[in-house]
This record gives C-alpha cells, structure tokens and sequence, in this order.
C-alpha cells in the first residue's frame, strides 16, 4: 500500500482552499488547511511532506510563517512553496533566501503547481519511513558498510569559467549497489539516524584522500562536511588521514553543508575557526537554497561560496533567478569570495552564468562525477562538445 503524500495548504480565503484541496486530493495528496498564520505553525508540527503557504495571511505575513518554521528544528525540514497573488520582487528573494524552495503567482496553472511539487518532492532529503520498518536490518548493514569499507569516491571536476581551466575536484562517495542503502541520500540519512553519522563520514573522506585522482597539485580537493562531522571530536582524530596519505589540508576546500543542523552557532563558528588555522579553506555550500543565508556567508567567512544548483538550473529562463546569482556575484567580487556555480546542465545555463560573472561551476554538461579521472580527456571532450579553449593537463601526486 502505498502511502498518500501530505500537503498543507495555508491560505485564508476558503474558496481557493477548497478548489486546491480538491484538485490535490484528485491526484492522490492527503490534504490539511490552515487559514492563519499561528494555525500553520501549529499544524507543521505533524511534519507534511510539503507546505503551500501563501504570503498574505490575518495575523502574520507568510514570510514571518516561513522564516519561524525554518528556524524550528521540528518543521525546518519541511519543503516550502510560496504563493502571492501580487508577488513582489523583494518578497520572492526574501523568501528564498528564509528557506523556500519554490514560488508561484496567483492564478497558477495547476500542472505547472504539480510538476514543482513534484521535483521538491523528489529532492527531499526527508527520511524514507519504510526504513523505519527494518530498524535492525539497517542499522547492522551500516555498521557492515563501515567495517568492510562498502563505498567508493567518485570526483566531479570543478573548472573556472573564464579563462577555462581546472580549479579542483569535489568528492562525492557512493555505497555499494544491490543493498537497502545504495542510494547515498539514505544512507546518510540512516547513519544520521542511527549514530554512525561520524563513522561513515570519515570512512568517506579516508577513501576520497585514498584514491584522489592524480591532479590535486594543481587544484583543490572538496570534501563535504555537516555541523555534526564539525562539532564531533572524531574531526580532530581525522586530521591524521592527511598526514597518512601525504595531503597538504592547504589544497583541501570543506564545504560547509546542512546549517539547517547548526544547534550552537558561537561554538561551531568558533570550530571552524580552529580549522582554517590548521590550513583548510572553507566554502558555504547551497547558497540560494532551502538553508543558506548571507548571515552564515558572515559568519563563516568562506574562501569560497557554491551557489545551489536550483538557482543555477533554467537560469536562462528565469529572471529572478538571474538577479539572485547577480546579486551573490557581486557581494563575493566585493569581499573576495570565490564563486561557483553548482548543477549546470545545459550550453544556455553556461553562457549566462558566464555573462554574469560567475567564476567557476561544475555539473553533468562539464563532467559527471567518476571513479578514474583523466583531465586530458575531459578536456578533449569539452573542446569538442563545448568549443572550449582547454590547457593542457598534467597529472601529478
């Protein structure tokens, strides 16, 4: 039996409630209203798959609504699409950047309203609850798939744009196939879950430095890193790994994922801060996404912003996206930050976020992640698919 999706609908007037939970329901969503901003708040708590929540509401603005449901641990999770019958342009960014993930305008067609349901749906990072039904079974195949070491890295490479050459690569690790946990979302989430969070993630970061591709002299390495990896005391037993495989933490980018987990800002900023000394660079990861803010660009001070790959995608046809990725271009050029465009797939995406100054991006049309690198022949790929002007490569350890 397959479980109905959960959507809460908040909007005052109760003849678009009704009409839009009528057509939800004819498409298989389980629907709950709420006509307040205070009643949404209190009915986020039974954690809906996702929220319609319109920005004019009685008591309080819908962006108010959104911004304290993103700050709530219980409900921060929760994926958001705003609805204004007269958007405004500063309203739309101030929502994306408190944590939306979608807007649309009143009238909306209704399979444009289900096609974004759905891609939010499907990006969730939400925890599968038939994982729940085989608690034991997962938790002894995770403490299997660190023992034996079940993954494997994979690289994706990062190019500046303009000149075009290499800057680094960002390590991505994949469990195993044929398993329950064989997509890498689960298994992180189930790891989360079940405390062995640290354990996987370090087992990641130790394959990753294992089998770096043969380049990193003349780039960076990137390696994802949560709050709970930061704040973990297991971080500083790690650093070891870079001495053991001989890695310069100088020529190693940690990006900074899921602030969303942040639960003592002062104490993981000060973290961080011990780590940029010891010689990593940091970078914000997903700005414009569901958690980044220019608040923890602040606060983190990176070397190096990656803007979220939701912004990046269509951008030749968005221009509200374009003003956004505008507007982070010119406050990274300001304090010397380095920006990189995540998630671009397509010749139109390249080109604009090259006309509006982007330094550097990665993505399926440049390169997919892979196991064995060899930048010459990414390189004559790219010549003949892209009509790049690309160097030479030279790999060395």
């Amino acid at each position: 039996m397959t479980t109905k999706r959960r959507v809460l609908v908040v909007d005052d007037e109760s003849a678009i409630t009704q009409m839009v939970s009528m057509i939800l329901e004819t498409r298989g969503y389980e629907v709950n209203v709420a006509s307040t901003g205070e009643e949404a708040i209190a009915k986020a708590i039974t954690r809906p798959d996702l929220i319609l929540l319109d920005l004019v509401l009685p008591d309080i603005e819908g962006l108010e609504v959104c911004r304290r449901l993103k700050e709530q641990e219980s409900t921060q999770g929760i994926p958001i699409i705003m609805v204004s019958g007269q958007p405004m342009f500063e309203e739309k960014i101030e929502g994306l950047y408190l944590g939306a993930d979608d807007y649309l305008a009143k009238p909306f067609d209704f399979e444009e309203l289900f096609a974004r349901m759905d891609t939010i749906l499907r990006r969730s990072v939400l925890y599968d609850d038939r994982l729940n039904d085989n608690r034991s079974k997962i938790i002894l195949e995770l403490r299997k798939i660190i023992k034996e070491e079940l993954v494997r890295p994979v690289y994706q490479p990062i190019f500046y744009l303009k000149p075009f050459k290499f800057l680094g690569f960002e390590a991505l690790v994949r469990p195993f196939g044929g398993t329950l946990l064989a997509n890498p979302e689960k298994l992180f989430k189930a790891a989360l879950t079940y405390g062995l969070y640290c354990d996987l993630e370090s087992l990641s970061w130790a394959k990753a430095l294992e089998k770096r591709p043969p380049y990193l002299s003349q780039g960076k390495l990137f390696l994802n890193s949560s709050p709970y990896f930061v704040e973990s005391s297991i971080f500083y037993k790690v650093k070891s790994l870079f001495e053991e495989y001989n890695v310069n933490p100088k020529d190693v980018v940690l990006e900074i994922t899921e602030r969303s987990a942040i639960t003592d800002f002062n104490g993981f900023y000060e973290r961080l801060r011990t780590y940029r000394e010891y010689g990593f660079q940091l970078a914000v990861d997903d700005v414009g996404g569901g958690y980044a803010s220019l608040e923890s660009i602040v606060q983190v001070k990176p070397a190096i912003v990656k803007i979220d790959n939701h912004l990046v995608l269509d951008v030749h046809k968005d221009a509200i996206k374009r003003s956004i990725i505008k507007f982070l271009v010119i406050f990274c050029k300001e304090n010397k930050i380095l920006s990189i465009a995540e998630g671009i797939e397509t010749k139109e995406d390249l080109e604009v976020l090259i006309n509006l100054g982007v330094d550097a991006g990665q993505g399926y049309l440049l390169c997919r992640p892979q196991e064995k690198i060899d930048l010459s022949d990414i390189y004559k790929d790219l010549h003949a698919r892209l009509n790049v002007n690309v160097p030479v490569a030279v790999p060395s350890r």
